[in-house]
């Protein structure tokens, strides 16, 4: 239930967001009674495609803390309490970047994530299953590669290049839609009316490009994911984060319980075989370790 009322939260946020833009950029409609207004249809999709984005990274903690069930760690009176936030500390000091806040969610899998809007108002969580099993060093390793997600900005990053993705996504999904519809109407009816193929075939082909698009954003998550992964091993020393990674890959074949949304700030995000690769967050392990023995 919390999860369905974020979401439409978050839904009429962007509407409301995206529509009092338009309406101050002074953008209207995009059909006229010559066809496809191309400039506003695409300062439409930017506004859009941006504000869907921008709005899930500014909530992106809210999100986190209420679908995760993350609880901030306050009692460092707790001894392991205590060496979390004191490793967390030392780590973001050390990667120049101000004190993010810590927490722990409650999943038996070995996992962690980070999030917020700017690299000095992040968060960093960590499952209880990992705080459960990983030694010591295996833990600080995940702690830096979380907090050198942080210092790269990858979250803004990502954001961004999603917000352009569902800008051209939409763009030349009506492109399309009012290509199919124009070949179907008759001559007699005017440039600025649509009928139901530019409805449908804008909704196929934004599913179409969504797809395909989704590949370049993961791409794109993948290689941050390694560096990431340097990131840490700088942090934290590189066998440190090729024995956290091997641990990973020991308990893989655990069901994944991160919601796609946080998966992927992840530490990992399971493992997809065949065309299902192309589609993932994170590269696979073997990839990732052998990349962190290259470098050392």
């Amino acid at each position: 239930m919390m999860r369905i009322a974020l979401f439409l939260a978050t839904n009429l946020a962007v509407v409301l967001i995206a529509s009092v833009t338009l309406s101050l950029l002074g953008v209207g409609n995009y059909l006229s009674s010559k066809g496809l207004d191309l400039r506003q249809l695409l300062i439409f999709c930017f506004v859009f495609g941006m504000a869907g984005s921008l709005v899930s990274l500014f909530l992106s903690k809210t999100m986190a803390k209420w679908s995760m069930g993350v609880q901030l760690v306050q009692d460092v009176r707790d001894p392991e309490a205590r060496w979390l936030v004191d490793t967390v500390a030392e780590l973001a000091r050390d990667a120049g970047i101000a004190m993010p806040e810590v927490g722990v969610f409650d999943s038996p899998q070995s996992n962690a994530f980070a999030t917020g809007w700017n690299k000095n108002a992040a968060l960093v969580a960590v499952s209880s299953g990992l705080l459960r099993r990983f030694r010591r060093d295996e833990l600080r390793a995940v702690l830096g590669h979380e907090i050198a997600h942080v210092a790269n900005g990858d979250m803004v990053t990502l954001a961004l290049i999603q917000g352009v993705v569902n800008t051209f996504v939409m763009f030349f999904a009506r492109i399309i839609g009012y290509a199919i519809d124009s070949f179907f109407r008759r001559d007699s009816e005017e440039g600025g009316h649509v009928g139901i193929g530019f409805y449908l075939g804008s909704f196929v082909a934004e599913i179409v490009l969504g797809i395909l698009a989704s590949a370049i954003v993961a791409g794109f998550s993948r290689w941050r994911e390694f560096r990431a992964d340097a990131g840490g091993a700088r942090l934290a020393g590189s066998m440190s984060m090729i024995g956290a990674l091997q641990r990973l890959k020991a308990e893989s074949e655990m069901p994944d319980q991160m919601p796609a949304q946080f998966q992927a700030f992840a530490i990992t995000s399971g493992r997809l075989q065949g065309l299902a690769k192309f589609f993932m967050s994170h590269p696979p392990l073997d990839e990732r370790i052998e990349a962190l023995r290259r470098a050392a």
